[in-house]
């Protein structure tokens, strides 16, 4: 790919960010994107063959330019399930502020728009991921709670871990992120980690 078409690609990324943050995901269609660019449709559809592409990309633009994988480099890090737990935990509790524009407005927008929707749904399945990475250096580790499976543990773990309970947490609730990480923690712990006997 050209700089030149790297370029433009950035640009259609960035304005598309600005415009789900501003619009909380409404009406966030091809044309206005190419408006905020500064390009044509066409230049757009040249870059993305669909809006679902587009906002698919423009989440994974985000983690890039964010770096997500230096954040979670120490949790992948971990010496033991009990460490990465937490890592990972601190990690996305110190993600989600930073995300949270675009999260709010693909959440808002997922159940009338296909397209937010699979966005959504590519980036939960990678929040998942990680989920299912921290249960499972702790089954491996013989740490697990003896009251789970691995995949019910991720399932619930997924859930705590919800941008919608950050939001009611944080947003409604009143806690820092600060706050936040730290009691996260201690529940996960208490639910997923075996008491030593």
């Amino acid at each position: 790919m050209s700089s030149e078409n790297i370029e433009t690609r950035a640009r259609i990324l960035e304005a598309t960010v600005r415009m789900l943050e501003e619009r909380r995901g409404r009406g966030v269609r091809m044309g206005d994107i190419a408006t905020a660019a500064g390009i044509s449709r066409q230049a757009v559809y040249l870059h993305f063959a669909s809006r679902a592409e587009l906002l698919v990309a423009t989440t994974r633009y985000l983690d890039e330019v964010l770096d997500v994988d230096r954040r979670l480099a120490p949790s992948r890090a971990a010496n033991t399930g009990v460490e990465r737990l937490a890592l990972y935990i601190e990690c996305w509790g110190q993600y989600i502020p930073d995300i949270y524009g675009v999260a709010k407005a693909l959440l808002l927008a997922k159940d009338t728009d296909d397209a937010a929707a699979a966005a959504w749904k590519d980036r939960m399945l990678a929040m998942r991921d990680g989920c299912r990475a921290a249960i499972e250096a702790l089954h491996a580790d013989g740490t697990l709670a003896p009251d789970w499976m691995p995949r019910t543990a991720t399932d619930a773990l997924w859930t705590m871990l919800s941008v919608q309970n950050w939001e009611n947490l944080t947003v409604e609730c009143g806690w820092s992120t600060r706050q936040y990480v730290s009691r996260i923690k201690v529940l996960a712990k208490r639910a997923f980690v075996e008491e030593p006997a």
